[in-house]
């Protein structure tokens, strides 16, 4: 197999990566995340219709009446919907029924309740605490199992996943909520397969290639990794495809974080885990410690 020059683009795409991680960080200042009610906080309102709901229906139906920022899920059986929307007016429930009622469908109240934004505040924190014992973990598994070369490029990477992923989110207001924070995790879990895959090639081509250049050994490993990594990328992502063509409203934000963490995943295993080896100067004596001359005794 002809040995692909990964590593030739190197800055070619490190431009990329700045340029995309600039975007995503002014994303972040200027528009910020779309939090959803998990994190905002709001009114839940549980309907129960007389037939199975049609949610398409019931969200035409709320936007037709100026609720465009419901959303509309199913709750048990096929006739139970759960409504959530920002704000705190104790008449909020009934102004929903009353609007769903209009298009003359026979339902009826059961409950509604307002989830305060101090649990919101709480979910955030504990998230972003979660994302960030996360990545330590990560950091503490590869240093032990390869070398904390490794551990700061799997990282680094990890960490751009993140922000790109963030960033795209925040740009297109895309709306953040629980869900969306697991595709978050999930995309870490991700990521760092991808990047342990290749560089536990490089670690034992250390072994083979004993008079291979660094940029060498990458370039070799991430080729001889290329169709497990093309294999393993392109079937998830047609599971994410299925997910956003058929998994309605309700998994929109999981399923487009996912495509975008994968996508970034796949580019940042090569361009941005590989080439943080190359800016430390990994060597073999990195992973192969010296063998250390035993001392001969001269006395007689």
């Amino acid at each position: 197999m002809r040995t692909i020059n990964f590593m030739g683009v190197r800055n070619i795409a490190f431009a990329i990566t700045l340029f995309l991680t600039f975007v995503a960080l002014g994303s972040w200042f200027f528009k910020g995340l779309n939090f959803g009610l998990d994190f905002t906080g709001g009114t839940q309102i549980e309907l129960s219709y007389e037939q199975p709901a049609d949610l398409g229906k019931v969200r035409a139906q709320l936007e037709a009446a100026g609720f465009a920022d419901a959303v509309v899920q199913s709750f048990g059986a096929t006739t139970d919907v759960v409504v959530r929307m920002q704000g705190d007016d104790p008449s909020l429930g009934n102004k929903v029924a009353a609007a769903l009622q209009q298009a003359g469908d026979a339902l009826q109240v059961k409950k509604v309740e307002y989830v305060g934004p101090q649990v919101g505040e709480e979910l955030r924190d504990q998230g972003g605490i979660g994302m960030l014992l996360a990545l330590g973990g990560v950091m503490l598994y590869l240093a032990f199992r390869f070398q904390w070369k490794f551990a700061l490029g799997a990282v680094l990477s990890l960490v751009h996943d993140v922000v790109v992923t963030l960033g795209i989110l925040s740009f297109f207001q895309v709306t953040f909520d629980l869900t969306v924070l697991a595709a978050v995790l999930a995309i870490i879990g991700y990521s760092l397969n991808d990047t342990i895959v290749v560089f536990d090639r490089v670690r034992e081509n250390f072994r083979v290639l004993r008079k291979a250049s660094l940029i060498e050994n990458i370039n070799i490993s991430t080729t001889q990794t290329l169709l497990r990594t093309a294999a393993t990328s392109i079937s998830t992502l047609l599971a994410i495809v299925a997910l956003l063509l058929f998994a309605g409203d309700n998994l929109f934000g999981f399923s487009i974080a996912l495509f975008i963490g994968v996508m970034a995943g796949t580019y940042s295993s090569i361009y941005i885990a590989n080439v943080v080896l190359i800016w430390l100067d990994l060597k073999v004596d990195d992973l192969i410690p010296p063998v250390v001359a035993e001392e001969v005794d001269e006395r007689p």
